[in-house]
């Protein structure tokens, strides 16, 4: 197989790239490490499940309705259960490496997505006069807090 120019350039690129790389030392990592703190996940969890009370009870006080804010309460739990159980089966430490890691994030990512609607579906029977704007507005509002949380950790101090 020949070499081409084009293979030579990003031959040449990639060596550039490698030799740019500089491990930290121990004190430029406990200031990276101070600089971009780990964000728990129960935290996310608890923070959604503080926004589906509040999106629960705006639905209520806004309808005057105590249906909308049960509708409003079960699609907000509807997202933070699932979240929930997914959170702990991922902070668990497991032996298998990155790989296994990997598959047992993909795999509770499908569980909480089949909770989650299956959650949606036992709705009506769960929730006596649904409300299912209410529900979606729950359901909405606390998948959202995930950005958030993005928001919030953007806006760590930086350094540079």
């Amino acid at each position: 197989m020949k070499n081409t120019a084009a293979d030579t350039d990003i031959d040449s690129e990639l060596g550039d790239e490698v030799s740019d790389f500089k491990p930290l030392t121990a004190q430029e990592a406990q200031d990276w490490r101070q600089r971009h703190p780990q964000l728990s996940v129960w935290r996310i969890v608890v923070v959604q499940a503080v926004a589906g009370v509040l999106v629960s009870l705006a639905a209520w006080l806004v309808t005057g309705r105590a249906v909308a804010g049960w509708s409003a309460a079960y699609g907000a739990l509807s997202v933070v259960l699932p979240a929930a159980l997914f959170a702990r089966a991922v902070v668990r430490r497991r032996p298998g490496g990155a790989a296994a890691a990997m598959v047992g994030i993909f795999g509770w990512e499908l569980v909480k997505l089949v909770l989650c609607i299956a959650m949606l579906a036992a709705a009506p029977k769960l929730v006596p006069g649904l409300s299912w704007l209410a529900l979606l507005a729950g359901l909405v509002v606390v998948m959202k807090t995930y950005w958030v949380a993005l928001i919030v950790r953007s806006s760590v101090r930086k350094t540079d």
